[in-house]
């Protein structure tokens, strides 16, 4: 394979902390590294590299060590001393032909660089010039190799740090030996638009194809042929990938007329489709809408590739319009907060790609727990929770230990903050101010957590609904979880709002005109209708001295309206890119009711098996699921999986009449569909680590079959659907008795046949 340029992060603008820093002497001092073979590898392949560790003029003392140290989030998986038959074998061997004692741990070192191998001397010293050869993926005793992780990375580096005096005092040397993770095979088809505008309103088309793994490959030779719904200005019939390409971008699209755009992408030799990108609603009106991934990290903190790399892969390969990045504060020097701040400016474009300078405040817990921020311009203040792994400790005094603090040292600031849940979670009742906070981030590649926004239903609380990725691995916008800890695809928010700037975007978040879904771009919009003339407010009374109002009998989702109704009607309207399961509509914590696209008559032989949830609120909150389903006296005729997105976990069809799973969530949900020849006689006998359940299929009408499993909303359900739901648009309203006092939150909740889910920003009313 020809090799690529590796591109490892810049020293200077990541805040890494190590005993000592980095040596400023002669290098030879401490030694150096070379690795073997160095170029570019694909994405989950075997390989195996040879790392050569030559000891500098300190020698290296007995029970001295070095020590290989890797990203965490790194999905390859561990090193292992111990099957040399098995991936990752790990050997070692002096220039003496002595034999190291090798020990790994997944958290073994300081953040960023968790994954450690150790490799220690004992029963004598190494001298200058001597050499220690560690070979990664060794073969010889019939291991595959080195397992390469699942995601793209241009500088996937061995990081090598001395304890030459035996104190354990580790010291890293200036050689970087890296080498470059690159994409697989195209395996997917995938194209994006939005999904509002209004009529002669520009918007941008994107085609690209991913690999087993989501990374967009630079491995595609195809002719295409692109179909509209609709007359669309600028779009061309035909387009060409050629290998090296990631993707094809069309852009100052427009359609004249209102109606529902869908466009489908064949390959120009075949009447079979590609995929489709839609759909995109043209109407006229006051908004367009337009899609932000505002929360995710690059390897200058905690994940992986660096910051321009991320801003890149977020405008062209994941076609978005709004983007951040949120860097955790403890790891933001100052050299790297004023280039982040200079990227966002650069990048910046009016009406096609919307930057915030931000970053991530990642207090504990115990003190408010992570909270994300958005600056409408750049040159301002960065407000850390700590200088936990900064060595730079000079503007210390700038520093906000807990969440009050922030948003007392925020009050003056153009700025707005999210509240999120990722290794820490926000405790909302130990602060919240919701003139800065605006949204509650209730997905993300950490989970779902819905429980981060009704938590704050009683207390008063006005937010509305965001989701992101949270990626750590420099795919903002298209965030799969690959093979780590992290079990979600990364989510998505729509700002409805006037236009693409930066103000627009503000604006759209004060009013909480926005909603989130868990990945997929899915049009709804939901509107409340009242019979009397109600007061709509432009800020919210509960927090702002003064407030303006009009008078209305409608509002959108994010509006805040005080009427004399006893009753508010909610019509909800969905236009989906994949059929829609069930639209649930909310009064706080309540499901008022449920809509479908189909009636108990239209039930086929399909069932549906979901596991959902979580352990608790913090950082071990990965649930396992470990079970198998039967169904007694019926054969199963079809199989598919149902946010199965690690393909090396097991969930398969065990002969006729059994699937069987090796599965985790962390608040959201999987699950399969199967297909049976009858439904007649059949019994379903769910068995799993967490509980049982056994119904009789035939008995099962529309209702769901759920069993609490305890933890955190973990649930175990059973479904009967048609066997084809064809319904990809779906709209319907719904009378809601209103709550006599205090806010009655609106809002709904969308689920899709493929496993992805969507949830309107609440609209509150109050008497």
């Amino acid at each position: 394979m020809a090799e690529r340029n590796t591109n490892i992060v810049d020293s200077e603008l990541v805040g890494e902390v190590w005993p000592a820093a980095a040596p400023t002497e002669d290098p030879v001092l401490y030694g150096r590294a070379e690795l073997s073979p160095e170029g570019a590898f694909q994405v989950r392949s075997h390989q195996t590299f040879t790392l050569t560790y030559t000891v500098g003029r300190f020698g290296l003392d007995d029970n001295g060590s070095i020590r290989i140290v890797f990203r965490f989030f790194g999905d390859w998986g561990g090193l292992q001393m111990t099957d040399p038959k098995a991936p990752n074998y790990v050997t070692a061997v002096t220039s003496l032909g002595t034999y190291p004692k090798l020990g790994f741990e997944n958290v073994g070192h300081s953040r960023p660089w968790m994954k450690a191998l150790t490799v220690g001397i004992s029963g004598g010293y190494l001298s200058e010039g001597d050499t220690i050869t560690l070979t990664f993926g060794d073969t010889s005793g019939g291991s595959p190799g080195f397992k390469m992780q699942t995601f793209v990375e241009s500088g996937f580096e061995f990081k090598v740090l001395v304890d030459a005096c035996a104190v354990g005092h580790y010291v890293p040397i200036l050689d970087k030996p890296a080498i470059s993770i690159v994409p697989g095979d195209p395996i997917n088809w995938r194209a994006a638009v939005s999904t509002l505008r209004r009529p002669g309103e520009s918007f941008q088309l994107g085609i690209k194809a991913e690999d087993e793994w989501g990374n967009p490959s630079d491995l595609v030779e195809a002719n295409l042929r692109i179909e509209a719904s609709l007359p669309v200005t600028n779009l061309p019939e035909t387009a060409s990938f050629t290998k090296g390409q990631k993707s094809l971008q069309f852009e100052k699209l427009s359609v004249a007329e209102e109606g529902e755009l869908r466009i489908t992408i064949f390959d120009a030799d075949s009447d079979a489709p590609l995929c489709e990108a839609g759909p995109l609603i043209i109407e006229a009106g006051a908004y367009g809408g337009y899609w932000g991934d505002l929360h995710g990290q690059s390897g200058e903190s905690i994940g992986a590739t660096n910051s321009r790399e991320y801003f890149d892969f977020a405008r062209d390969l994941a076609f978005l319009d709004v983007i951040s990045h949120q860097a955790n504060d403890f790891q933001v020097n100052n050299a790297f907060w004023a280039y982040l701040n200079e990227l966002t400016a650069s990048y910046h474009q009016d009406n096609r790609f919307v930057t915030f300078p931000g970053y991530e405040w990642s207090g504990n817990t115990s003190v408010g727990g992570d909270r994300n921020i958005y600056f409408r311009e750049e040159g301002r203040q960065i407000r850390r929770s700590s200088h936990a792994l900064l060595p730079d400790q000079s503007d210390i005094d700038t520093d906000t230990n807990d969440a009050r603090e922030l948003f007392e040292a925020l009050k003056d600031e153009d700025c707005l903050a999210y509240a999120h849940v990722g290794g820490r979670y926000a405790d909302i009742t130990f602060a919240h101010d919701a003139k800065i906070e605006t949204a509650m981030e209730i997905h993300s590649a950490w989970g779902t957590f819905e429980w981060l926004l009704t938590d704050g239903f009683p207390l008063g609380h006005r937010s509305g609904v965001v989701c992101n990725s949270d990626g750590h691995k420099g795919r903002p916008g298209a965030s799969y979880p690959g093979a780590s800890m992290f079990g979600a695809y990364g989510g998505l928010t729509c700002f409805l709002t006037e236009e693409l700037t930066r103000d627009g975007i503000f604006d759209c978040l004060r009013k909480r005109h926005h909603y989130g879904t868990t990945g997929n771009r899915l049009h709804m919009t939901v509107d409340a209708h009242f019979d009397s003339t109600s007061q709509l407010f432009d800020l919210d009374p509960n927090v702002y001295e003064t407030t303006k109002s009009v008078d209305a009998k409608a509002a959108m989702m994010g509006d805040i309206v005080q009427t004399t109704d006893n009753k508010v009607t909610i019509a909800v309207d969905v236009k989906s890119p994949t059929p829609i399961e069930r639209i649930e509509i909310r009064n706080g914590m309540d499901v008022v009711e449920t809509l479908r696209g189909y009636d108990k008559s239209d039930l086929g032989n399909r069932y549906r098996v979901i596991w959902s949830g979580a352990e608790y609120r913090g950082r071990g909150r990965n649930t396992s699921w470990i079970g198998e389903a039967v169904f007694k006296n019926a054969k199963i005729t079809r199989m598919e999986k149902i946010n199965a997105w690690n393909h090396e976990r097991l969930l398969e069809v065990d002969g006729d009449s059994k699937v069987k799973w090796d599965a985790i969530t962390t608040g959201n949900y999987g699950g399969f569909d199967v297909w049976l020849d009858t439904n007649e006689d059949v019994e379903l006998a769910l068995e799993t680590n967490h509980g049982t359940l056994s119904c009789e299929l035939a008995e099962m009408g529309i209702e769901d079959r759920i069993l609490d499993c305890g933890g955190l909303e973990r649930k175990l359900r059973i479904m009967r659907l048609p066997d084809k739901n064809p319904h990809r648009s779906l709209a319907g309203e719904v009378q809601i008795d209103l709550t006599a006092s205090g806010d009655n939150p609106v809002w709904v909740c969308v689920t899709t046949e493929d496993g992805f889910q969507a949830w309107s920003s609440p609209i509150f009313v109050f008497n």
